[in-house]
């Protein structure tokens, strides 16, 4: 059952906070999505701290008092324990993403074996993708815990709620803890479909037309969040299914309004 805490909107304390990092830190482990200590979960406190997991902990072992928190320089404001050694990263999304305020990393087995084969999760096979998450794309190596990792990511931060890193893992964020993991979780269940239809024997893509009807459902049926479609690229004089992704946050944006106009006029 989710805390109700942790339902999106709520006003929640600090401690709130942290007892919700380490909820996601049980599901996170329990779902086999970490291992041993790996991955970190991050929230926005306010305009200069940042609640983050420590590091060498088990995400499953966390309690309240083992997290830290850090100002937006990844330095310790408070805390026992040291922070996670990739908080550059968490600090660099929060930078450049005002709206987010959760970050999660974890290692989620198929979508990190999309990341080590070098394959983004990028074509037009779930339509929940399409009005949900996105194209999740992949992010080269960078070395974990140096200013590599943050380099590798930075042109993705902007344009995608979802990144795989290369022969890493996957980072995903939000407007609040659920959604960012509802978006790890997302992806890996993104990963396990992709999967299964290569080993099936190949993979069919959703068509310029359905993309468009998705894009206009999603308009009507008013999600909160406008992540870029997947599978979907916007060419001049309309879509193209045969195309690869490359829709942009922005790119969506104008084509749901587009959408609310002509059905607004159609009515």
């Amino acid at each position: 059952m989710i805390p109700e805490s942790m339902s999106p909107g709520v006003q929640k304390t600090e401690q709130q906070h942290r007892s919700d990092i380490c909820g996601v830190g049980r599901w996170i482990h329990d779902r086999g999505f970490v291992a041993s200590t790996d991955g970190n979960i991050s929230v926005r406190l306010d305009a200069d701290r940042i609640l983050t997991s420590p590091t060498c902990m088990s995400k499953g072992m966390m309690a309240p008092e083992d997290l830290v928190v850090t100002d937006l320089e990844g330095r310790r404001v408070s805390g026992t324990r040291e922070a996670s050694s990739e908080i550059a990263m968490h600090l660099l999304i929060y930078r450049l993403r005002p709206d987010v305020n959760a970050v999660c990393h974890a290692h989620p087995p198929t979508a990190t074996g999309f990341a080590a084969a070098g394959v983004a999760l990028d074509k037009p096979i779930l339509c929940e993708l399409i009005v949900t998450l996105g194209e999740v794309p992949l992010a080269p190596y960078g070395t974990p815990g140096t200013p590599e990792l943050s380099d590798a990511i930075e042109p993705y931060v902007k344009q995608h709620d979802a990144i795989l890193m290369a022969n890493h893992g996957v980072v995903t964020y939000g407007p609040d803890l659920l959604t960012a993991f509802m978006r790890m979780e997302t992806t890996e269940h993104f990963a396990h479909v992709a999967l299964v239809t290569e080993l099936l024997g190949g993979q069919k893509l959703l068509s310029g037309a359905e993309l468009e009807k998705l894009v206009l459902a999603r308009a009507q049926y008013g999600a909160s969040s406008r992540a870029p479609a997947a599978g979907l690229h916007a060419a001049s004089g309309g879509f193209n299914g045969s195309e690869r992704i490359s829709l942009t946050r922005h790119e969506l944006d104008s084509l749901i309004d587009e959408a609310v106009q002509r059905d607004r006029a159609q009515r």
